[in-house]
């Protein structure tokens, strides 16, 4: 068993039931980090959900890190990253049957989204009825404009745990 805590800082912490840090991560983004404020996962943990201040949704693979955390194979993987809201998220979760994720926002307004690639499907409260195999065309909702991202390639800077170092140089010519 794994716990998983969000920070203010937009990192994720995942802890052993001893209390140990088994491992801390970085979405990766091309925003600055903001605050995450919600978490979830599916039943099976296959996949880990975060909500953070500025509506964004953020879901990664966990299984294969789940199954053997000591091996450094099996690593987690961002797949995918959307703007769900225009203010912050305040709730998520995800429907593991209908393959839809449910996302809440402190203006009010409560959507649904497909989970494997971010597609909006509706909100609750529309007077239409939700059409969930439908994903053939991509809409969005009226107070967002990005698309899905989905994230081909994990990012070296998804884990925090790495250092660099920047030495400062005087360069004369420049």
């Amino acid at each position: 068993p794994v716990l998983a805590s969000a920070h203010e800082n937009g990192c994720i912490c995942l802890w052993s039931i001893q209390g140990n840090l088994v491992k801390e991560l970085l979405p990766f983004s091309k925003y600055p980090s903001v605050p995450l404020t919600a978490l979830c996962t599916d039943i099976s943990t296959k996949m880990l959900l975060a909500g953070s201040k500025e509506g964004h949704i953020m879901c990664w693979s966990i299984a294969s890190f789940l199954e053997d955390p000591e091996n450094s194979k099996n690593q987690i993987k961002e797949e995918l990253c959307w703007r769900a809201h225009s203010t912050e998220v305040v709730d998520l979760f995800h429907e593991e049957e209908k393959n839809v994720v449910v996302t809440a926002s402190i203006d009010g307004s409560v959507r649904l989204w497909h989970a494997m690639n971010g597609y909006y499907l509706g909100y609750f409260g529309q007077p239409r009825k939700f059409v969930l195999p439908d994903i053939s065309r991509l809409i969005l909702p009226c107070d967002v404009n990005t698309f899905p991202t989905i994230i081909k390639e994990q990012s070296k800077h998804t884990e925090k745990n790495q250092k660099f170092e920047y030495p400062l140089m005087l360069d004369r010519d420049k």
